[in-house]
């Protein structure tokens, strides 16, 4: 089996895929960050495509960093100066050739994610 990346963002205030959410992917290595992909959830709060498609998978650390203020501010959510949750970053290792998915639910004022299938 060749490995991927996928996720899917809930959210849970008020009940729907998020849709409109920028995310960006980065792996993590010993130089730094190096950024492998900028995408936006579709209406069902989901990329079109892959985060990280199998012929570009590696096992390795990564990050992706979720756009929830921005996706707030864009669905008239009430603004904060600043906001509680701006940029949600999930720092996660991939360790076989596997799908990987991680999901975040997110509202306001709270998030949680896994590993999901």
């Amino acid at each position: 089996m060749t490995g991927y990346l996928t996720t899917h963002v809930l959210d849970t205030a008020r009940g729907c895929p998020a849709e409109g959410m920028k995310i960006e992917l980065f792996r993590i290595d010993r130089a730094g960050r190096t950024l492998l992909r900028s995408l936006q959830t579709n209406d069902d709060g989901r990329t079109d495509e892959q985060i990280l498609p199998a012929d570009e998978f590696e096992t390795g650390e990564y990050e992706l960093l979720f756009h929830v203020g921005a996706y707030l501010d864009a669905n008239g959510t009430p603004p904060e100066q600043p906001r509680f949750l701006d940029v949600i970053p999930i720092r996660f290792g991939m360790s076989e050739q596997a799908h990987y998915h991680v999901p975040l639910l997110v509202s306001p004022f709270s998030y949680s994610t896994y590993r999901g299938s």
